[in-house]
């Protein structure tokens, strides 16, 4: 039996209406966000547990939803890439140089390749433990990215330069 694998990002935060790529940074949710994570909760009580990256603004987003109701595992391979030196600078900058740090690490940080190593690594212990079940992970957009590779094929070349068109939730099956 297969794991019944979806994907939600984090709600949105105020670096996200700043234009800030947060990056490893902590996050904030904003108003906004609150309410979006209430929304994401409603949507997914049908999940047998909870994954999230133990970065703030994914662990609030899990804690808003679903408010002591579900089991929620906190996993530091569920974090977003660390942009070293440009965590915290403007999306627009960063956003131009995603490409380049595919297999190369950002300086003082990690490259997209390692996100998908430590998300290949999250997905093995998953599927060990969870057959048959509905699990829901909240994370970052290099996290979507690493499972999209991972289990759809998709390039990640194709994917960092993609515009982001934000939906409730992505599914994927996990044998």
């Amino acid at each position: 039996m297969a794991v019944r694998l979806i994907y939600e990002t984090h709600a949105i935060t105020v670096d996200n209406e700043t234009g800030i790529a947060t990056g490893w940074l902590p996050g904030e949710l904003s108003r906004t966000g609150r309410e979006l994570a209430k929304e994401l909760g409603a949507r997914r009580r049908d999940v047998d547990v909870v994954y999230s990256s133990d970065l703030r603004r994914a662990v609030q987003t899990a804690e808003i939803a679903f408010e002591g109701g579900k089991e929620i595992r906190l996993d530091s391979r569920l974090r977003e890439c660390d942009y070293g030196i440009y965590n915290g600078r403007p999306v627009s900058e960063v956003a131009m140089l995603r490409s380049r740090y595919i297999d190369t690490p950002w300086p003082g940080g990690q490259s997209y390749r390692q996100v998908v190593a430590e998300t290949a690594g999250f997905l093995e212990d998953l599927a060990k433990q969870w057959q048959g079940m509905i699990v829901l992970v909240i994370a970052h957009s290099a996290n979507r990215w690493a499972l999209q590779n991972l289990l759809e094929g998709v390039p990640l070349e194709e994917l960092v330069d993609a515009p982001f068109d934000w939906k409730p939730g992505w599914e994927f099956s996990l044998a």
